[in-house]
């Protein structure tokens, strides 16, 4: 059985009391191995500069400082009687300070008393008993400098060597990202290359703010793109407007009523295609801007049933091919219907007169097909088709922003709508979620 001790916690005792005189001798058996055991309790005692005592099993100090006496009412010696070890702090009398700040330590005044019971064959035969002042917190510290001093190098050492670890593999990192961050804001600036030293989590950011970086370069890019394609599309009917006014504000008292007529109805025209423009516009603005629902889903047969019967006539058929079991699509009914009207408005006005729709399942994709019977699209045109304002008939009042709005919806729904081009005609793919 283990002792254990707490200077924070354990109660200190008072002095430990003086032996009382015995008149009766201890056995002579007790003696005999006090004189065996004299040696090495002397020799022990020289090592550890501990006090020892050698106490029979009637309390007699055998052996020891005030041999002959007997203690009496000291808990820690009656505990080991009856077979139990003790550990107990006491006062100690004889104490006197011999270093400035021992004061600091609570052990300076203090003894630490152990009895341990001495048992043969199951009876307790003595008691040993052990006692010693502790060692003061600076004169341990003294002697123990070199060890200390050595802790505190390698603790230094350590210290210094992971600062630069973390300033190499975090901190510069950091600021170089946070620099890269304010040149790309201000329209300046590229994505700087990912730091040969870095934890994992620093890389995985430099590969986000990579992603955000080429993100917000197409975008602007985008932005561009389409300022330019507007200011082009609207100057035009512009440019027609203002000229009629100005032709008639010259010569409108001279202009015959037909004339008139001609230069007001080619300025209504273009104020119409401007009406269109706008509300086209508005269009692909709510279809870019658009947050789905992410727990919406819609019954894709269902759905092209309804928008073929509203384009079905006897100039364009259309044709559904779509399995009894195909299950739900994880994206919006209205911009499900609003995709599938401006596809099939788009072969119409390319001059196709059927459509054949096919859906199917792809692992954990559902596809829908829109085929067409039209001429086709270029090949010079394939790459641009999806581009807004691009469109073949203008001259029949297309905008060239249906399929633009087509793929904005798609795409805020997380789903891709692509180009298969065919010998016939033109095949496009929307590729969804199941729901």
């Amino acid at each position: 059985m283990r002792t254990a001790i707490d200077l924070r916690t354990s109660e200190v005792l008072p002095e430990r009391p003086r032996a009382v005189r015995m008149q009766t001798p201890a056995s002579p058996e007790a003696v005999k191995a006090a004189k065996i055991l004299a040696p090495i309790l002397e020799a022990t005692e020289r090592k550890t500069l501990a006090s020892i005592q050698l106490i029979d099993r009637h309390g007699r100090i055998i052996a020891g400082y005030e041999t002959g006496g007997r203690y009496a009412g000291v808990p820690e010696v009656e505990a080991a009687l009856r077979g139990e070890q003790r550990t107990v702090f006491r006062r100690n009398g004889g104490y006197q300070p011999r270093y400035s700040f021992e004061w600091l330590s609570r052990a300076s005044a203090l003894r630490l008393h152990h009895a341990h019971p001495i048992v043969v064959n199951g009876q307790v035969e003595g008691v040993l008993l052990l006692s010693r002042s502790p060692r003061a917190l600076f004169r341990g510290l003294y002697e123990d400098r070199g060890k200390i001093l050595v802790g505190v190098a390698v603790i230094f050492f350590l210290l210094v060597l992971l600062s630069g670890v973390l300033a190499r593999a975090i901190v510069r990192p950091v600021e170089a990202l946070s620099r890269a961050t304010r040149d790309v804001a201000e329209g300046r600036g590229r994505v700087p290359p990912e730091p040969e030293l870095s934890v994992v989590e620093i890389r995985q950011l430099y590969a986000d703010f990579r992603t955000m970086a080429e993100s917000l370069e197409r975008r602007s890019s985008y932005i561009r793109d389409f300022a330019a394609s507007v200011s082009h599309e609207f100057k035009t009917p512009l440019a027609g407007i203002r000229g009629a006014i100005e032709l008639i504000e010259d010569h409108g008292d001279a202009m015959s009523p037909k004339d008139r007529h001609t230069f007001l109805a080619n300025m209504s025209a273009d104020a119409d295609r401007l009406s269109v423009l706008v509300g086209r516009l508005m269009e692909l603005a709510k279809a870019d801007m658009r947050v789905p629902d992410s727990a919406s889903c819609t019954d894709l047969a269902a759905a092209l049933g309804h928008v073929a019967d509203s384009f079905r006539s006897t100039a364009f058929s259309i044709e559904i091919v779509c399995p009894h079991d195909l299950p739900s699509a994880r994206i919006e009914g209205t911009a499900f219907e609003a995709i599938a009207t401006a596809l099939i408005e788009n072969s119409r006005q390319a001059g196709a007169t059927s459509m054949r729709i096919a859906a199917g399942q792809d692992a954990d994709t559902i596809r829908v097909d829109f085929v067409d019977n039209g001429p086709g699209i270029a090949e010079g045109d394939r790459d641009r088709v999806f581009s807004p304002f691009f469109t073949s008939k203008r001259d029949q009042g297309g905008s060239g922003l249906g399929l633009s709005i087509a793929r904005a919806l798609a795409l805020a729904n997380d789903a891709d709508l692509r180009l298969d081009p065919s010998e016939a005609g033109a095949t496009f793919r929307l590729a969804m979620r199941l729901a």
